[in-house]
């Protein structure tokens, strides 16, 4: 956990208070350079910006989210290749550092704040101001670890195993589990006996030290409904569970704790913060990448790669970087006269998990999570002493995995839910900011119940149809791009969800819940107010208007082999058409997974990184 108070201050205060001779500083001093010497070798100690950038590199890593610190750091433990990694945000704070808080670090300095484009062909986030739905991004050391919810979800082993019958050889479950593995340090021992845990990695994962009774009643209620309580990434994935997250000892465990703390110091290692990449330099004769540009102290700077320029800025970063540098469609490219290097079908093919926001369930007993009831002197002490209490808490107590009438593989399944033991009127005023919910709706269809105990469910479809893009509106690099998911353009997309919506409408009718008194709040949106409570209409009307995302943007540089005319890099990752240029991070997934995000990243940078170390070290024999 970060520091909340500096002791060198204090020392510095008894000095100045305190009358004292030359030697009775001493021990002051012996002191503070013990704790400076502490702070340099300790692991957890913040990386430093880099005070001075080469003008060459053997690799520059562009982004240092979840999967572009992987890639730095595991590039950089070759000692005679160096190693610049570029972040357009900051660093961590201490309040990303709490995980309840999370919520609190989007719309923040540490978040991009994307927003979707208004829908153009089939309506979404109409309860949100302008149509919009707010997509959080992480602009910090570590991306969107240090803004997510902290689960620690690897996806099915089905979806792996389709990647490589798509033409990603090398990408099967047997291929990729050794890399999730490889990051792993999970410290809840009944997992850990398994073949599917490990230990000694640089990421923790663990489930959060306190939990809410509800979340108890949520494994009893999957058991009355016939799914066993399982480890969801063990050997099968349908079931319910205690979530598991990227936590450490209470406190988030992003990847920039995880991966560049402990080799801050490395000589041949370079992290340059509120470094914003505009263009990477790509020769247009011999099509080869030898740089990138990107503004620092809002002074242009351009720096040289050796080897390979690695792009690990994100499924709406990655795009809109490559389109500024000549990599991507040709016809969208020359509206904005940038010369086409290579034409590919970049931005194409994005996908997200979508469900529905704010479905709230209403209990009579006081034990949900309300944030009047923890904001006090004992929970914040609990936490800063014993890192323990509501403060470790995931936000996301339970996962489950389900399927619905239209899934036909039942190890495979196309439902997920988030169970909170709090729900939109719990924080009202953040939950409004952070989605972009209207006022009119807030008002109308929550604040009724702001002083009632509530939980929720968010039930998410796991294998959307529905595709979307990502498109360049300048080639200005501080202009967001055109994001449109294109939600529910597939009716099956909207029947599975409503399917979904019943099975957490059966949860609540458990014996577990019941016990609670738990029942659905039926207030519907405003616009739907014409159709009866849980009729397909009223679902897909609530689906369309409280259309909500944990933000899982994927796929929009594709992995496929060069038979696929979709396909933006090839399974070893290379950009096709392009020399010296490799994408890692989520935008590579040709298909999505399915379950959050985050882990399947960071074993994207794993996995890239060793890709690059063997392509190399391949070179240097035929050499």
């Amino acid at each position: 956990m970060a520091l909340l108070f500096n002791p060198l201050t204090q020392f510095a205060h008894v000095a100045i208070a305190t009358p004292m001779t030359i030697i009775g500083l001493v021990p002051i001093f012996a002191a503070g350079l013990t704790f400076l010497r502490y702070i340099n070798y300790d692991p957890e100690a913040h990386p430093k910006d880099a005070p001075r950038i080469y003008q060459q590199y053997d690799f520059i890593v562009i982004g240092a989210g979840s999967a572009g610190a992987v890639v730095a750091n595991r590039l950089s433990e070759i000692p005679e290749w160096n190693v610049l990694l570029l972040e357009a945000g900051g660093d961590e704070n201490e309040i990303s550092d709490i995980p309840l808080l999370s919520g609190y670090t989007q719309m923040s300095e540490l978040d991009w704040m994307y927003q979707t484009s208004p829908p153009t062909d089939s309506p979404y986030c109409l309860a949100m101001i302008g149509d919009r739905c707010n997509w959080p991004r992480g602009k910090v050391l570590g991306g969107s670890s240090v803004l997510n919810a902290m689960l620690y979800v690897r996806g099915n082993k089905k979806d792996y195993d389709h990647w490589a019958e798509l033409g990603n050889e090398g990408w099967e479950w047997p291929n990729v589990l050794p890399y999730f593995l490889k990051s792993e340090d999970n410290r809840n021992p009944y997992l850990v006996k398994t073949p599917y845990h490990q230990t000694g990695g640089y990421l923790t994962v663990q489930e959060s030290p306190w939990r809410s009774p509800l979340s108890i009643a949520f494994l009893q209620a999957g058991q009355e409904m016939g799914y066993p309580v399982r480890d969801i990434n063990g050997e099968h994935q349908a079931g319910f569970m205690l979530a598991q997250g990227t936590i450490r000892r209470g406190s988030r465990c992003s990847t920039a704790k995880a991966f560049l703390r402990p080799v801050r110091n490395r000589k041949n290692l370079h992290i340059a913060m509120r470094a914003q990449v505009t263009k990477i330099l790509i020769d247009p004769k011999t099509k080869i990448a030898y740089g990138v540009k990107f503004v620092k102290n809002n002074k242009p700077q351009v720096v040289l790669a050796r080897k390979e320029v690695i792009l690990s800025a994100g499924a709406i970063g990655s795009p809109q970087i490559l389109m500024l540098s000549g990599v991507g469609p040709q016809e969208h490219l020359q509206s904005f006269k940038i010369r086409t290097l290579s034409d590919l079908k970049v931005g194409h093919n994005l996908q997200d998990h979508v469900g529905l926001g704010g479905m709230t369930f209403i209990i009579d007993d006081p034990i949900t999570l309300q944030k009047e009831r923890f904001q006090s002197m004992a929970t914040a002490m609990e936490y800063i002493l014993h890192e323990r209490g509501p403060l470790t808490a995931l936000g996301v107590e339970n996962l489950a995995f389900l399927n619905t009438e239209y899934n036909t593989d039942p190890d495979w399944p196309d439902m997920q839910f988030h169970f909170a033991a709090s729900s939109v009127n719990s924080d009202g005023d953040h939950i409004k900011k952070i989605s972009g919910l209207r006022d009119s709706v807030y008002n109308t269809v929550y604040k009724p119940i702001r002083h009632a105990e509530t939980w929720t469910i968010l039930p998410l479809l796991l294998r959307p149809k529905s595709t979307g893009w990502i498109k360049l509106r300048s080639t200005n690099p501080n202009t967001y791009p055109d994001i449109n998911p294109n939600y529910f353009t597939h009716k099956e997309d909207v029947l599975t969800l409503i399917a979904g919506i019943r099975l957490a409408l059966n949860v609540s009718d458990t014996k577990a819940f019941r016990r609670f008194n738990s029942r659905p709040h039926k207030m519907p949106f405003p616009g739907c107010r014409q159709y009866p409570f849980d009729t397909d209409e009223y679902w897909e009307c609530s689906l369309r208007h409280f259309t909500f995302t944990i933000y899982h943007p994927t796929s929009t540089c594709k992995m496929g082999p060069e038979s696929d005319p979709d396909a933006v890099v090839n399974p070893r990752l290379k950009v096709y058409g392009i020399k010296g240029l490799r994408v890692i991070d989520a935008s590579i997934m040709p298909k999505i997974v399915s379950g959050n995000t985050n882990a399947p990243t960071i074993m994207i940078g794993e996995k890239g990184a060793d890709i690059i170390k063997e392509d190399w070290k391949r070179k240097k024999r035929r050499s």
